[in-house]
This record gives C-alpha cells, sequence and structure tokens, in this order.
C-alpha cells in the first residue's frame, strides 16, 4: 500500500463509519504505511481531531441528558412526592423544581436568592428541598436542626430556619443553632434533643439512598420537570426555567 493508497482510505474512513476496514487484516508493511498516512493526515488536518472530539462530547452530553430523564422517571415518586421534604413557592404549580442541598456549599449559598427570585418571579412552581449534607459536620448538624425544626413547628419554621442557615456566618455550632432556634422564636432544647432521633436520621438516610441512585454526588443539583441539572445551569436559574417551560 503506497501512501497515496493509505491517505485516501483514511479520508474515506474518516469520512463514513460504514467504510471502516480491518486493519488486522494488513500486512506489517501496510500497517506501517497506514500509520504513517495517518500521522500525516493529521498533522495537516490538525482540525479534524477537534472537529472529531466536538462530535464525541455532544454526543456524550445527549446521552448523559437522556439517562438523565431515565433516572428522574425511575424515582419520579422519591423525588416529587415524599411524605417528608419542605414545599415551597406555589403548592399547586403547574411545574416542580427540587434542589439537593447542603447549607456549608458556597454555589448553594451563593445563588440561593437567585433561586427564590426566580420562584417568586415565576409564581407557579413548586419548590421541594431535600436535605443533603455532604460536606461534613457541620453540614450534618445543620441538616439535622431543619429537619428537627420542620417536624416540631411546621413549614413557617422549616423556612426561617432555612434562610438563617444558608446565611449563616461563621461555623455551624451547637451554640450558633441554638441563637437560630431562639431568634425564630422556638424552644431550643426540644429543637436540639430531637435531631439525633431516628425521625431525623432516616429523612437523611431516604435522601442519600435516592441521591446515590441518581448518582448525585454534589449541590446543589437540581431536578425542574423532568430534566436533572448537576449544578447551577451557566444560563442562569430563571433562563432554564424559561427554557424547560418551552418544552412542556
Amino acid at each position: 500500500m503506497n501512501r497515496l493508497s493509505a491517505a485516501l482510505l483514511l479520508s474515506a474512513a474518516l469520512a463514513s463509519p460504514a467504510l471502516a476496514f480491518d486493519v488486522k487484516a494488513m500486512s506489517e508493511d501496510e500497517k506501517a504505511a497506514f500509520g504513517e498516512a495517518v500521522r500525516d493526515y493529521l498533522m495537516e488536518n490538525p482540525q479534524v481531531l477537534v472537529e472529531a472530539i466536538t462530535v464525541l462530547e455532544t454526543r456524550q452530553a445527549e446521552q448523559s441528558a437522556q439517562n438523565d430523564v431515565a433516572l428522574v422517571e425511575a424515582h419520579r415518586d422519591a423525588i416529587f412526592n415524599d411524605d417528608h421534604s419542605w414545599v415551597g413557592g406555589n403548592p399547586d404549580g403547574d411545574l416542580t423544581m427540587v434542589e439537593f442541598i447542603d447549607y456549608r456549599c458556597g454555589v448553594c449559598r451563593q445563588f440561593n436568592q437567585e433561586i427564590l427570585d426566580a420562584v417568586e418571579e415565576d409564581g407557579n412552581i413548586r419548590l421541594i428541598l431535600k436535605e443533603f449534607p455532604i460536606l461534613g459536620e457541620e453540614s450534618e448538624l445543620s441538616s439535622r436542626f431543619a429537619i428537627s425544626v420542620h417536624q416540631i413547628a411546621g413549614d413557617d419554621a422549616y423556612k426561617a430556619a432555612h434562610d438563617a442557615l444558608i446565611t449563616l456566618r461563621g461555623p455551624a455550632t451547637i451554640e450558633a443553632l441554638r441563637v437560630i432556634a431562639d431568634d425564630i422564636g422556638l424552644e431550643a432544647d426540644g429543637i436540639l434533643q430531637h435531631m439525633n432521633t431516628e425521625a431525623v436520621t432516616g429523612i437523611l438516610r431516604e435522601n442519600r439512598q435516592l441521591a446515590e441512585a441518581m448518582a448525585i454526588q454534589g449541590t446543589p443539583t437540581f431536578v425542574i420537570g423532568d430534566q436533572l441539572l448537576r449544578g447551577v445551569p451557566r444560563v442562569g436559574v430563571a433562563e432554564t426555567i424559561a427554557q424547560i417551560r418551552e418544552t412542556m
């Protein structure tokens, strides 16, 4: 096989996978010539590599998105209809947004207000917060406190605790949690004692099992409609909601 023939064969193979051939059937001399032709072709046309990588990344992203849609469908009840997560926004809204949160997560804290603003501006979003502490002891304490408040004092108290925790400056210690309880008008001792009960632990266990089943490893992670978003979308929360609504 001369270099011209090898180059033509390479070009055909790159142009159409249907024209692919069996390299194993080549002789050693043909393999060497073909390898040289491949090298020469790529050196003269490096954009081919860029194009191939772009196509590969696009296909992988599309496959990942399809897999995530399947994950949402498979775990729909646990995501949207558990009996323990706080529900805000418009409880009767036509679009549900779920956020897996960690109160010590810098990105969760940074984008918290943007999320709340987008929900309020839309007016028709059912917002669910799932406690998912993954960043250490302070994260665990914060989520246990929030769940304890929710179970003992209800939705409004939970929202007040959430707002205090997500904006808390300094460590999330037991002393800091006691101050938050006092500030929102709750009896701190009862809240703190309830934090370590099975009622609270069971919710964290369920949330972690759901996250594991959906390959969720970081916060924030969102489920908006049937879309699983691993992190804050680059175009922004409000724009993402608008784009998802266009597909409804």
